[in-house]
């Protein structure tokens, strides 16, 4: 099927979407429905209306939370693939780590933000913290996951051909494993956002979270939902480079083969 024709389907489920939620605000439905001032629910067309009036505030902004985004991602792909490799080469750390690995994940990242604005400061370090956090526990466990997924054969086989355990590793392991990382870094990527998002709400001065928290305690509403969207998009396109990088460099994967 061609991408036109995947596309068709939730295209039109959004326009039908976008359709119901003007009609709703215009006669004022979802405020009535709410129990809330109509101006507090914009429309879609005064949504748009504020991303080309505020195209200038919101990609200044946009670009702050974009590059927090690359380098809270960044390193947690280097720290989670190599965490990965730790724990898949070392049993005992395995078995010492992995448990808190899953156990850090209980712990609110919204009540972490605030703890590491007031360690680092309100720079960049604690946004670039918070996002290498969310990211770092689904590119590790996918990786972990992929370096465990080799069959005892083909590493049997590779050892009578001479292979050591460093061969083995590289040639086999590690392109085993890469499908993984690229499928645990496109869900990384998508929650990065919020990650981002969570860190400029604690304590920062630019950025598109900061431009939602001061929009809301302005009422400033349309231009909130025109943040709001800009986000979206770049979690989007993030996430299909990603999907690209993978059809590309993991081409041997069978679900990258599907047409479906």
């Amino acid at each position: 099927m061609s991408p036109l024709k995947r596309a068709a389907a939730p295209l039109a489920v959004i326009a039908a979407l976008v359709a119901l939620w003007e009609l709703a605000a215009r006669w004022e439905l979802l405020a009535d429905l709410f129990e809330i001032k109509p101006y507090l629910v914009p429309a879609p067309s005064d949504v748009v209306q504020s991303l080309w009036e505020n195209r200038e505030l919101l990609l200044d902004n946009a670009w702050v939370t974009f590059g927090e985004v690359g380098l809270g991602f960044a390193l947690a792909v280097a720290v989670g693939l190599a965490f990965a490799v730790a724990l898949h080469l070392s049993p005992v750390l395995k078995r010492a780590f992995y448990p808190l690995v899953v156990g850090s994940q209980t712990i609110p990242i919204i009540v972490v933000a605030p703890v590491l604005v007031a360690w680092l400061g309100f720079g960049i370090g604690p946004k670039v913290a918070i996002i290498a956090l969310i990211c770092f526990f689904p590119i590790t466990v996918n990786t972990l996951d992929g370096l465990g997924k080799v069959e005892e054969e083909q590493r049997k086989m590779l050892r009578t051909l001479g292979a050591g355990r460093a061969r083995i590793f590289t040639a086999l392991e590690l392109p085993t494993a890469l499908p993984y990382l690229l499928s645990g870094a496109k869900i990384a990527v998508a929650v990065a956002v919020i990650g981002a998002v969570f860190g400029e709400w604690a304590g920062s001065s630019e950025g598109l979270g900061h431009l939602m928290l001061l929009d809301n305690s302005q009422l400033e509403m349309a231009r909130v939902f025109a943040a709001m969207t800009v986000l979206s998009a770049m979690a989007i396109a993030l996430f299909g480079l990603l999907a690209l990088l993978e059809r590309k460099v993991a081409w041997w994967r069978p679900e990258s083969q599907d047409p479906r």
